[in-house]
């Protein structure tokens, strides 16, 4: 390779596809050409990345031809299919799927946690994490190196956007449909009002809150629980790393949130725990419960760190912590942990 790498971006048309364009004409330009990919009913389409239009190609073998690095934020099965071609042609792949984060080949990585994994990818495909886990994963992986995490709990409220356009548009129907009815005074009213337009969810989620992500699992866990669990242990290095997780939907269009019991091999301080992530690279501290300062979505939508309040030990535990974290799910949960990975292996082909 000669000057700077080519990048793909494959899936660009969609909603994490539209903030990766942004975000590659906010931070630091280390690319060459950048070529835009989607399904064939999207070709011809053009976008603005960098300030400047370029013309979506349809998804299709040659179109690797020459690239460097390939972003990949696909449904799981057009990743199965393509991610394997884009690497044979000489791509390292980022894929925001979870068609490869378990495979034990295959680096999952978030760069303020472990950066070093990106460099052992013997099939030339590097994993992006689920949203929900990197909502919570750079406080819990600066914490850890702290104090050793030794279980964790933690209960999450996901936006709709989560679910993809989908799920945006779902939500805007129902509150459309329910605004200035009379509702919560008797059972079901909220159900009889939406009808059957669930959209990508089992129930409504106006005015309502959905304990249920995912598709089901054995023991009643949900697929969306069993990545939290399954993708923390892989990025922290915690194979048999105790966690339990409850998701939600809640009726939000943009930031996850969750709350987190995190118990550590060490006895923890809550001044120790703020001034850790007080100074963690991709953590803000936003903790004053006094003046009504915590984290929440409608204050983080549109930002890249995660966002930590509500710090607190544990009233019977002096080894747990207690947090509330919450992250713009399409930016740090998704396009921007994409870009960040892409750099790196920028940096290592330069």
């Amino acid at each position: 390779m000669t000057g700077r790498p080519t990048l793909a971006v494959v899936g660009a048309t969609g909603a994490v596809g539209t903030v990766l364009l942004q975000i590659l004409s906010q931070r630091a330009d280390v690319w060459g050409d950048i070529r835009l990919i989607a399904s064939p009913r999207s070709a011809g389409r053009k976008l603005v990345v960098r300030g400047e239009e370029v013309e979506v190609t349809a998804l299709a073998e040659d179109a690797f031809e020459g690239v460097d690095v390939a972003l990949f934020d696909v449904p799981d099965e057009v990743a199965a299919r393509w991610v394997p071609v884009a690497a044979a042609r000489g791509a390292v792949v980022v894929d925001n799927s979870g068609a490869f984060r378990m495979d034990a080949d295959v680096p999952l990585v978030v760069p303020e946690v472990n950066a070093r994994a990106v460099r052992n990818r013997p099939r030339g495909i590097v994993a992006n994490p689920n949203c929900t886990t990197l909502s919570m994963i750079v406080v819990l992986g600066a914490l850890h190196a702290e104090f050793g995490l030794r279980s964790l709990v933690a209960s999450s409220y996901q936006a709709v956007s989560g679910a993809g356009r989908d799920g945006v548009e779902t939500l805007r129907r129902q509150l459309s449909v329910v605004a200035g009815t009379r509702l919560g005074t008797t059972p079901g009213d909220v159900r009889r009002a939406v009808g059957d337009d669930t959209g990508p969810f089992p129930d409504p989620v106006a005015l309502n809150v959905v304990p249920w992500a995912g598709s089901l699992r054995e023991d009643g866990w949900s697929s969306e629980e069993m990545k939290v669990r399954d993708e923390s242990r892989k990025i922290l290095g915690l194979p048999r790393l105790p966690v339990a997780v409850t998701c939600v939907r809640v009726p939000v269009v943009t930031g996850h949130s969750l709350s987190l019991h995190a118990s550590f091999e060490d006895e923890v301080t809550v001044d120790r725990a703020r001034e850790i992530l007080a100074t963690a690279p991709g953590v803000v501290l936003c903790d004053e419960p006094a003046a009504g300062e915590f984290p929440m979505p409608a204050d983080v939508v549109g930002t890249d760190p995660t966002w930590v309040g509500r710090v607190r030990r544990a009233l019977d535990d002096p080894t747990s912590l207690e947090l509330f974290v919450c992250g713009d799910n399409l930016r740090k949960g998704a396009a921007l942990n994409t870009a960040q990975i892409a750099e790196l292996v920028a940096a290592e082909l330069a």
